[in-house]
């Protein structure tokens, strides 16, 4: 699509969407009525051309129109974008040209005019904006493409305001509304816009979310990183950032003990069986299902006792006295849990820096999941995805080697792919029956993660090791090499997505060992 643009100053809109090029927009020409205009030299550096149509002091309106059509007369043009054209446009532009947009630094139809920031600081509301409409007859009352808001702080000026509605709607707002022109999703039929696209959806088109500040942070993941908490008041799913903390006194959370904690938290949320789990740097160093939650908790510690020192403990259950017992025998930096007993408060509140945080509810298990999709910032945006809560039931197993896993393996193969889920890729976990014995997370090679976790269930776990194991992979393998090393250090019956090229050679190797082998038809990658 080629743009035409009309500014009277600086244009730094017009500027935004050449360098942003919307749905492969570009202009054509830029037109000032000033001559001293800041726009003309930054579109000149951009190489688009521009026109000079300055209106003389007693020439008419529709006068100086006629010779800002015929300046445009040469250039090839399907959408006009104004941008500070301190101009009202008569019908003798309008008739002449295609569609013409503008953008408003306000949410209209409220302050309209020239002094918009000003209207909005005089009339104390909390949230303003920009819009983008379509040119009409009357000023700022055309039909309207797309809105974008902005926060209004208490200390404001109209400068303040000025600089945030630019920068974060303004610039969000024009070039989303060049775009669907430009991709033939917007259009203009009669007096009203409409947006094929822009409807709702589990992942639409815009995304607005709103969050309050509950927490300053001593600092970041690092001293020199400032940072803050920011919550959700819809979330209705148990969360680390509404967690009461139950030892008054204790320091506050620290950035990461919140990231680690949400992970925790996340991770035995998987089960309905009493579980726990360890977790250091958001990976589990253990976890476990049990008959009753000290039993649990053992079984997880036990897996890498040495990690989960000073690390983040989650229970999806009250914690019980005889549980809190066990936590405080070594060091860690929080609990998490759906309440607590007196007698373990009486405990865990003994030690000076353990965390005690109540996420409320009982009992924690899939059915409190609410919150189906997560995002993550980038610089210059953010990813959103389905939250991945899928894990195999037994009949979603299929076994592809001559050797059969066992019930309890089978058991074993769904339990560890919960645990997989929650340990950054590449991931293995080791288990057996409902515990995990060894985990290798976050290796670039995957027969590295295999040779960690068995190192790890070998040297570090207590009364375990990785002989007779389920192993689980969070992807199918490429080569037959980690399970040679699977089969080196014991492992029985592997569980994995399938879907490689080398399927053949991988199950022929585990034949060749014994393994029983079966796939999932899902990996589980989690690289944040």
């Amino acid at each position: 699509m080629k743009l035409a643009g009309m500014a009277s100053n600086r244009g730094r809109n017009l500027l935004h969407i050449a360098d942003r090029a919307p749905g492969g927009a570009e202009f054509s020409v830029i037109v000032t009525n000033d001559a001293d205009a800041p726009v003309l030299a930054a579109a000149a550096e951009r190489d688009i051309p521009t026109e000079v149509v300055e209106r003389d002091a007693d020439e008419s309106r529709e006068a100086h129109e006629e010779r800002v059509l015929d300046a445009l007369e040469g250039y090839d043009f399907d959408l006009v974008t104004l941008d500070g054209y301190m101009r009202v446009l008569t019908e003798t532009f309008r008739d002449a040209t295609p569609t013409t947009l503008n953008v408003h630094p306000s949410l209209l139809p409220s302050f309209p005019g020239a002094n918009a920031h000003e209207q909005v600081l005089d009339a104390d509301v909390s949230v303003s904006g920009a819009t983008v409409h379509v040119v009409t007859e009357a000023v700022d009352e055309g039909p309207i493409v797309t809105q974008e808001p902005v926060a209004v702080y208490d200390d404001d000026d109209a400068a303040s305001l000025k600089e945030r509605v630019l920068h974060d709607a303004e610039f969000k707002a024009y070039p989303r509304a060049v775009k669907w022109f430009a991709e033939g999703e917007a259009e203009l039929v009669g007096d009203e816009v409409t947006v094929t696209a822009d409807a709702a959806a589990e992942l639409p088109l815009r995304r607005i979310q709103g969050a309050d500040r509950t927490a300053d942070l001593r600092y970041g993941e690092n001293p020199h990183q400032d940072a803050a908490v920011y919550g959700d008041a819809s979330c209705e799913e148990p969360s680390v950032v509404d967690a009461e903390q139950r030892n008054e006194g204790a320091k506050a959370l620290s950035y990461n003990n919140y990231n680690d904690a949400d992970g925790a938290l996340s991770l035995i949320k998987e089960f309905e069986r009493p579980a726990a789990a360890a977790i250091k740097h958001t990976n589990p160093a253990g976890c476990a299902t049990a008959d009753t939650l000290a039993e649990a908790y053992a079984d997880a510690l036990a897996t890498d006792p040495m990690s989960a020192f000073g690390g983040i403990v989650s229970l999806n259950r009250t914690c019980d006295q005889e549980t809190a017992e066990l936590i405080v025998d070594s060091f860690k930096e929080v609990v998490v849990a759906p309440g607590y007993t007196d007698g373990a408060l009486d405990v865990l509140t003994t030690q000076e820096n353990l965390r005690v945080l109540d996420v409320g509810g009982d009992e924690l298990g899939p059915d409190v999941v609410s919150e189906t999709y997560t995002d993550q910032s980038l610089v210059g945006g953010r990813l959103v995805q389905e939250r991945d809560t899928w894990a195999p039931d037994p009949d979603d197993l299929e076994v592809v080697t001559e050797a059969e896993p066992t019930e309890a393996q089978i058991e074993t193969m769904c339990f560890s792919w919960r645990v997989l889920k929650h340990v950054m890729s590449n991931g293995i976990v080791l288990a057996k029956d409902t515990e995990t014995v060894g985990v290798g997370m976050g290796q670039v090679s995957r027969v590295d993660a295999v040779r960690l976790a068995a190192m790890k269930a070998e040297e570090h776990a207590e009364e375990k090791g990785p002989e007779g194991s389920v192993m689980a992979s969070d992807a199918f393998f490429p080569f037959p090499d980690a399970v040679e090393e699977a089969a080196k250090a014991g492992v029985e019956a592997i569980v994995q997505p399938g879907g490689s090229n080398n399927d053949e050679a991988v199950i022929e190797t585990a034949n060749e060992h014994g393994i029983a082998m079966a796939f999932t038809g899902n990996r589980t990658f989690r690289h944040s």
